[in-house]
């Protein structure tokens, strides 16, 4: 059974920084990109962050990068997202999300606030 479990999520003022993890159990975690996804209230689902099976190739959006920072590692079986220089937009609940054997699976969510 596919299980992704996120924390680290909390409250931090603007300028300040979290790191995310993304535990992993049930399938092969090395050989899969993952992804971080993040929620607003009223907003769809975005992308925020992605990063191959071998950590060669990464992407960010536009509104995070130069401040974002996906990593993984592939023996614990865990991504991380550490951000820095948080603003209030980047406020909402961070998914971590796998794509495997034409299924999408995603993790419970992790809350982040960012305000003074």
């Amino acid at each position: 059974q596919v299980q992704l479990v996120e924390s680290g999520g909390g409250l931090v003022q603007p300028g300040g920084s979290l790191i995310l993890s993304c535990a992993t159990s049930g399938f092969s975690f090395s050989w899969y990109a993952m992804k971080w996804y993040r929620q607003a209230p009223g907003k769809e689902r975005e992308l925020v962050a992605s990063i191959s099976s071998t950590g060669g190739s990464i992407n960010y959006a536009d509104s995070v990068k130069g401040r974002f920072t996906i990593s993984r590692d592939n023996v614990k079986g865990t991504v991380y997202l550490q951000m820095n220089r948080l603003k209030p937009e980047d406020t909402a609940v961070y998914y971590c999300n796998v794509y495997r054997s034409f299924s999408d699976y995603w993790g419970q969510g992790t809350q982040v606030t960012v305000s003074s």
